[in-house]
C-alpha cells in the first residue's frame, strides 16, 4: 500500500448514469447496483480523467492509502480494447505530465510488438472523453431557443471545452487567442457576462478554492502561452479574498512561460458590480 492520490466517488450524488465508466479506458471503474464503483485501485491512476464526465459532480480525487497504479496491467487491459483507447490513453498520460507512466506504456508496445498510434496529434481529444474534444462555434447566425423560439440573450461561447482541467493546451483555436480566465462564480454574479466578458474570446474557468492542483493549472496555462501566439488574457474574478487566487495562477504561468502578454484585471462584486481592478498578481512575462 501506498500514499497516493485516487478518485473518490460520492454515492449520494451518483446517479448510475455510467459516464465516468465509459469515459475510464483504464477500466477502474464499473456501475454496480445502480451506483458507479472504484472497482480496482490497481487500475486507477489518480489523474482525474472520469471527473470531466460526470454531470452531477460525484467524483474527486484524494489522497490515500491505496493498491499502488500499475501501469503495465492497465496498457495490457487497454490495448484488447482497439487502437482509438490505446490512443486516447497515450495522450492522457502525455498530456498530465506522466512521463514514467507513458515510458512505461511505450516500453510494453515496444516488448509485444504493438505499433504506437500518433497520440501527439492536435485534434485528438484530450482523455479520450466527449467533454474533452476542442470545437469552436459559430455564432454568426441567431441560435435557436426552445421550439425554435430565440433565446431572450444569446450565448456568445465560441470555444469549448471551458474547464481548465479539460482543455487541450494544443488547440489551434488558442493561436492568436484573446483569452478569458474567468472564476467559475463570475458568470452567475454578472449579468451581462456572455456580451461583456466572453465575446470574441477563448474561455477558461476555474476556481482557485476549491479545483485541487493549482500548480497543474499553472503548469497547463503556461503551456497553451508557450505553444501559442496568445494575443492578451483578460482576468475576471469574484472580490471574496479566495477568488484573487485565479490572479496568481495566471501571473505564474506567465512568467513560466517566459513570453509577455497583455494581461487585463477585472473584479466582480457579489452585488454584480465592476470594481477597479488590483493587478498586484499579475507578472507581464520577463
Amino acid at each position: 500500500m501506498v500514499t497516493r492520490d485516487i478518485i473518490k466517488i460520492d454515492e449520494e450524488k451518483c446517479t448510475g448514469c455510467g459516464q465516468c465508466a465509459s469515459g475510464c479506458p483504464e477500466g477502474a471503474i464499473q456501475v454496480i447496483d445502480g451506483k458507479a464503483r472504484l472497482v480496482s485501485a490497481i487500475l486507477c491512476d489518480g489523474l482525474g480523467a472520469c471527473i470531466g464526465t460526470c454531470p452531477e459532480g460525484a467524483i474527486s480525487v484524494e489522497k490515500r492509502e491505496a493498491e499502488a497504479y500499475d501501469e503495465r496491467k492497465v496498457i495490457a487491459n487497454i490495448v484488447k480494447q482497439g487502437p482509438n483507447t490505446l490512443k486516447a490513453h497515450l495522450k492522457h498520460l502525455d498530456d498530465h505530465k506522466q512521463p514514467t507512466y507513458l515510458g512505461q506504456a511505450l516500453g510494453y508496445l515496444e516488448e509485444n510488438g504493438i505499433l504506437v498510434p500518433d497520440y501527439k496529434q492536435k485534434e485528438a481529444a484530450a482523455c479520450g472523453c466527449p467533454s474533452t474534444s476542442a470545437r469552436t462555434m459559430d455564432r454568426h447566425e441567431p441560435v435557436t431557443g426552445v421550439d425554435g423560439v430565440p433565446p431572450g440573450v444569446p450565448s456568445q461561447l465560441q470555444t469549448w471545452p471551458v474547464q481548465l482541467k479539460l482543455v487541450n493546451t494544443a488547440a489551434e483555436y488558442f493561436d492568436g487567442a484573446d483569452i478569458l480566465v474567468a472564476a467559475d462564480c463570475t458568470a452567475y454574479a454578472y449579468g451581462n457576462f456572455h456580451e461583456d466578458f466572453i465575446k470574441g474570446k477563448v474561455t477558461i474557468i476555474f476556481c482557485p478554492k476549491f479545483d485541487e492542483g493549482l500548480e497543474a493549472y499553472v503548469d497547463k496555462l503556461a503551456d497553451i502561452i508557450k505553444e501559442h501566439t496568445v494575443k492578451s488574457i483578460h482576468v475576471v474574478h469574484m472580490q471574496v479574498p479566495c477568488c484573487f487566487g485565479l490572479g496568481k495562477v495566471v501571473g505564474d504561468a506567465i512568467k513560466r512561460s517566459g513570453k509577455k502578454v497583455a494581461v487585463e484585471e477585472s473584479i466582480i462584486s457579489m452585488e454584480g458590480e465592476i470594481l477597479p481592478p488590483v493587478a498586484k498578481f499579475f507578472m507581464q512575462g520577463r
